[in-house]
């Protein structure tokens, strides 16, 4: 029941602030005051319910190291991102004509903000987390990961590669980040930094989302394949290979620190399940 509650609570959050968001539709600095603060209440709710429901400190989202681990997430995110664009830029498939909207941009921060945190809590802290204790780390990351794909099928230019090409490299990248730090707050950055450089900065499609103007005037065109088509340069096989990549390097660090869970036995689960706080 546990896994139930906590998804309810944040899902919960998540509602509002959604809902919040999209009467702010249009309205730039309304949508930062309300996606900023939807991001901040479902942290606090997360810690709350994991609190009562578990009967431990919620130490994946303790305050001490958040705003430095959160920083240094949002950087390799949209360094990533920003090596995506420098590939298809050389290339000749991404084209800046200029500045585009710096009131989009500020819109775009509240709007990713809280996408990036509610979406971490639900899936990294939640579903993952808590499949993780039963069926061990590698399992719990595949099947996690593809579900937050398949989540990305809603949105409206969404197709079956794009959603594949998310389980793959966010559904991979930003697990391996949780399972290497045991702290949401780095795949929290990682998740936010990623989307905010591709909407906020460089103006491309977000998952297929029809995502507002960013910063930059800039246009997309080219082999679906290298520049993600309508989805985005998230469906780029350049946006696959550098997440695949940074995903070996975060799940190196989780063995070398002994954070990888391996699968246990049917014995040691029904122990364990009996363990557990009712």
């Amino acid at each position: 029941m546990r896994l139930v509650w906590q998804l309810v609570a944040v899902a919960a959050v998540a509602f509002l602030g959604g809902q919040g968001l999209a009467a702010a539709e249009d309205k730039p600095w309304l949508q930062l005051a309300v996606g900023v603060p939807t991001a901040v209440l479902a942290v606090l709710v997360y810690g709350w319910v994991v609190r009562r429901t578990e009967h431990r400190p919620s130490t994946e989202v303790a305050l001490e190291g958040a705003p430095a681990a959160t920083v240094r997430g949002t950087l390799i995110g949209a360094a990533l991102f920003g090596a995506v664009m420098v590939n298809l830029f050389t290339s000749g498939y991404y084209e800046v004509d200029g500045l585009g909207s710096v009131t989009g941009a500020v819109g775009l921060f509240g709007f990713m903000a809280a996408a990036a945190v509610t979406e971490e809590l639900m899936f990294r802290g939640v579903l993952f987390r808590i499949t993780e204790e039963r069926i061990g780390t590698w399992i719990a990351l595949v099947l996690t990961g593809a579900l937050f794909g398949l989540s990305h099928l809603l949105n409206p230019d969404a197709n079956l590669w794009g959603a594949t090409a998310i389980a793959i490299e966010a559904g991979g990248m930003l697990t391996a980040a949780y399972v290497a730090t045991r702290k949401l707050w780095v795949p929290i950055g990682l998740h936010f930094g990623w989307n905010f450089a591709a909407s906020g900065i460089f103006s491309t499609e977000v998952s297929g989302n029809d995502t507002p103007q960013g910063l930059l005037d800039s246009a997309t065109s080219g082999p679906a394949l290298l520049t993600g088509g309508d989805f985005g340069p998230e469906g780029s096989v350049y946006s696959v290979l550098f997440c695949v990549l940074t995903t070996i390097a975060f799940m190196w660090l989780a063995y070398r620190r002994g954070h990888v869970v391996p699968r246990r036995r049917r014995a040691e689960r029904i122990d364990a399940t009996a363990k557990l706080p009712r």
